[in-house]
């Protein structure tokens, strides 16, 4: 299980407080990731090119990714260490994948934002469980 220093010392305070600060950090932002992801795929014609095809696609698969993320670090009790790992290597992956093809497509300028933040946040947290 994925658990934080317990001890009352001073020290595993801070700890346990940086473990749960990045943990709500990361799933705010895969939550904001999931949101301008979800819009952006919602905004794509879906008649249209293959290259306008893809970026709904990535949109819609960033929006699940980062919305299963962030459910996964809701329910701490329930995961252990390496599957919570796993998610967020994961997440990491997908955003900033879907961050490249965002940047291809002026008015996404934004959504690629949120995804390197996630990114970001998610890779920050993994630095954390080591």
């Amino acid at each position: 299980m994925t658990t934080p220093p317990t001890t009352p010392s001073t020290t595993s305070q801070q700890e346990l407080i940086r473990f749960l600060e990045d943990r709500f950090a990361c799933a705010q932002a895969c939550t904001e990731c999931a949101r301008a992801s979800a819009l952006r795929a919602s905004l794509v014609d879906p008649g249209g090119s293959e290259e306008q095809e893809l970026l709904r696609r990535m949109g819609i698969m960033c929006a699940e990714v980062c919305d299963t993320t962030c459910r996964v670090l809701s329910e701490q009790n329930t995961q252990d260490e390496a599957a919570l790992r796993t998610q967020l290597e994961w997440c990491v992956s997908v955003c900033l994948e879907s961050a490249h093809v965002f940047d291809r497509h002026p008015g996404a300028e934004q959504t690629a934002g949120a995804c390197r933040t996630c990114a970001k946040a998610c890779g920050e947290f993994i630095a954390i469980l080591n």
